[in-house]
């Protein structure tokens, strides 16, 4: 859940290509399932639920902006964690991200998991997948994913995984935000 009580900066993080992934494994009445016609609400909710959004109905606008035009890639590429009993909780997409010049990058897009279901390794299984679909389907540079300082839990968890923070923009320029984000954390970290 995002935590808007400390300054926002923004980061990027690259995972370099020679760190190895761990298979994914899901504790015991969770199963993944891959993104089906109608799945944008179940990602709304669960965007809106550590609040990415204020509203759903924000998520379901931003979702068919930003996603629905690529329906066939959603299908191999948003995933959700679901209960046994069908509920969605978590979510994340290996996406990709093109930039001005054309190259495109591999993309951890869009990670979450509803609050009632933090810390029981869901996330952990969830970006274990993500990156060997990356592998398989954009491996030409290091993974990357893109977050801000109100996500530093899940920058720790990045960087347990083999994430590094970037001082650069995706496209190659310097991020203004680099420093600020750098001494928020340590101020963070210090605490």
């Amino acid at each position: 859940m995002l935590d808007k009580t400390i300054p926002y900066a923004e980061i990027w993080m690259y995972l370099p290509q020679n760190i190895p992934i761990t298979e994914p494994s899901l504790p015991e009445g969770f199963h993944f399932e891959f993104y089906q016609p109608g799945d944008e609400l179940d990602w709304a909710t669960i965007e809106t639920a550590v609040l990415e959004f204020e509203k759903e109905s924000q998520a379901v606008d931003y979702f068919k902006k930003k996603f629905s035009p690529y329906s066939t890639e959603l299908k191999q590429r948003m995933l959700f964690v679901v209960t046994s009993s069908g509920e969605k909780v978590g979510t994340c997409t290996a996406w990709w991200k093109e930039v001005p010049n054309g190259t495109r990058y591999p993309l951890v897009h869009w990670v979450a998991v509803k609050p009632g279901y933090q810390g029981k390794g869901l996330a952990r299984a969830m970006m274990n997948y993500t990156l060997i679909l990356l592998n398989k389907l954009e491996s030409t540079s290091p993974a990357y994913l893109h977050t801000q300082t109100w996500s530093h839990v899940a920058i720790r968890f990045y960087q347990q995984l083999g994430f590094v923070l970037s001082d650069k923009n995706l496209d190659g320029s310097p991020n203004p935000d680099y420093l600020k984000t750098i001494e928020i954390l340590e101020k963070i970290n210090a605490t």
